[in-house]
């Protein structure tokens, strides 16, 4: 069985108080399991269910660099009325408003209260079932490139690939899309945010590393030492982590 994505990782100077906002901007749970990071889950959360990204949080000591993120989330709004009460409210909860060069625009860049940019989408049909995380973006150089490594390292299917996007989704049509932008700038610092994907239990931990390294995934040493879990990058760079849960 392919892994699939099911978690959004942040890195924070500080993960409860990053925790706490994003769980209130998505109207989710916040838990600190452990010292240094906090899991932002909705009400419910079942592992199994193929439907929704999560959010966790991990305490670094080196704050955000000055450049844009290159991976980021999309909210999704119901209508015009809904888009601009979010807007003050995630502002109320102390994100702020960013220029990333989107000049005139239907939708809303912010930043989280460390800076992590992300957009709040006006409605758009495409996303009314997605809940409030509409894409997971990630900026790249070739989306063809990635539409090929992600369509095959992940049990989601491709939905649209072109010149400049390539978008994958859930086999079941449900939750957040995965979309690859052409665009950004080239990358010059560790991913300040980036996907974790879950593999089956019985998936051989090894075999599996082997299949992605065939793909075009690399290992990454970024001092994690003896662990349960995979650290890789795609062939453009973006890290990313394999997990496994144990039943």
């Amino acid at each position: 069985m392919t892994p699939r994505p099911v978690l959004v990782n942040i890195k924070a100077l500080d993960d409860v108080a990053v925790g706490r906002f994003w769980a209130q901007a998505l109207g989710w749970d916040a838990s600190s399991p452990g010292r240094g990071e906090t899991n932002v889950r909705p009400t419910g959360f079942d592992w199994a269910a193929p439907a929704t990204v999560c959010v966790d949080v991990v305490a670094v000591p080196e704050p955000k660099p000055p450049v844009k993120n290159r991976v980021h989330l999309d909210l999704a709004t119901r209508s015009p009325a809904h888009r601009a009460e979010l807007v003050a409210r995630l502002l109320e909860l102390g994100a702020t408003p960013v220029d990333v060069g989107q000049g005139d625009v239907p939708w809303t860049v912010l930043a989280d209260p460390e800076g992590n940019e992300f957009c709040v989408l006006e409605p758009r049909e495409v996303y009314r079932d997605t809940g409030p995380i509409a894409a997971v973006v990630v900026d790249c150089a070739d989306p063809r490139d990635m539409a090929r490594f992600w369509g095959g390292a992940l049990d989601w299917t491709l939905r649209e690939v072109g010149e400049d996007s390539a978008v994958l989704r859930s086999a079941e049509g449900v939750g957040p899309y995965l979309e690859f932008l052409r665009g950004g700038d080239p990358k010059a610092w560790p991913d300040r945010v980036h996907l974790d994907l879950l593999r089956h239990p019985r998936d051989d931990h090894e075999a599996e590393a082997a299949r992605l390294r065939a793909l075009g995934a690399t290992d990454l040493d970024v001092g994690q030492g003896d662990v349960p879990w995979m650290c890789m990058c795609d062939p453009e760079g973006h890290e990313f982590c394999v997990l496994a849960r144990s039943s």
